[in-house]
């Protein structure tokens, strides 16, 4: 029952990462971009938010600095792709690549840093109930922040007026401009805060999650942020669910070492990935679904009075 425990609560903490991330790739889709620079920006984020916390001891101000170093990155795509007009896939991967590179970079002098202990956290009343209370109730509170912005997220999109502009401005980007509503600046807004969430995802990969520096420990986290948007149509709750999904087979590979099962650790590692690329293959399928779902200006760029 332990080891279910201790399961559980690793598919949780990895789940998060993806969560946060994933939300905030489902912001700019849903305005109508698409951004292929999120494995970059978590790349740098992580860099900076663990650069932060050795160089202050605060979880805070590294969280602060992922977001920072996130919505940076995402506003210099924003303008190539809204205001220059660059294409929005190229310019993505050139981002993805850019944060790779730099992040090795400024990254070498940490590859040794430590930081301070880490806090143990935990649920009062709830956290010693026998096998609920190590699954569900001990972790760092940005799990439990991921399922409340999952929610928020879903009430905005739904329930807002702004919510609703953006996704009018995601289905429809000429109507949204006929009415007046300033489509470009709301596109930018959308890529700056899904480059800030995507940010802190990668902040909390390396502050709190490992917690060290590591050069490209992102390890495709990103391309499966990027993937859950898809898997979810582009709905909060089930980029959540994906996320927990993904979270639970990437831990699984751990735990059957653990357990000693004979399978070459090699197959173990790609479980994840190749989870990832069954599930895309398996919706592609249906591709009416998808076009149904599919934010209907999803990539396509914008030109104001064209």
């Amino acid at each position: 029952m332990n080891e279910i425990a201790l399961l559980l609560a690793a598919t949780l903490n990895a789940g998060t990462v993806l969560a946060i991330a994933g939300l905030g790739l489902l912001i700019n889709e849903r305005a109508g971009v698409v951004n292929l620079g999120a494995e970059g920006m978590m790349l740098v984020a992580a860099i900076a938010g663990f650069a932060t916390a050795v160089h202050t001891g605060s979880d805070t101000l590294a969280f602060v600095a992922g977001m920072g170093a996130g919505a940076l990155m995402a506003a210099a795509f924003g303008v190539l792709v809204i205001w220059l007009n660059t294409n929005q896939y190229a310019t993505g991967l050139a981002l993805s690549l850019f944060g790779a590179g730099f992040s090795a970079f400024v990254g070498i002098t940490y590859t040794q840093a430590r930081i301070g202990e880490r806090l143990q956290f935990a649920v009062p009343g709830l956290a010693d109930v026998p096998l609920i209370g190590p699954a569900l109730f001990r972790h760092h509170p940005l799990v439990y922040g991921a399922i409340v912005l999952a929610a928020a997220l879903a009430w905005f999109l739904y329930r807002s007026r702004a919510g609703l502009v953006l996704r009018a401005v995601g289905e429809s980007p000429e109507s949204a401009h006929a009415l007046g509503y300033p489509v470009r600046r709301i596109r930018l807004l959308a890529v700056v805060a899904g480059g800030a969430l995507c940010g802190l995802a990668g902040a909390y990969l390396s502050v709190i999650y490992t917690p060290l520096w590591v050069e490209g420990m992102v390890a495709g986290k990103g391309w499966i942020a990027l993937a859950l948007t898809t898997f979810a149509t582009w709905r909060p709750a089930r980029v959540l669910l994906g996320a927990y999904l993904f979270g639970g087979v990437t831990m699984l590979q751990f735990h059957l070492q653990g357990e000693g099962v004979q399978i070459p650790s090699q197959w173990l590692s790609m479980l994840p990935y190749l989870s990832t690329i069954v599930v895309l293959v398996l919706i592609s399928r249906n591709p009416a679904w998808i076009k149904a779902n599919m934010p209907a200006s999803l990539g396509k760029p914008f030109f104001p009075g064209a």
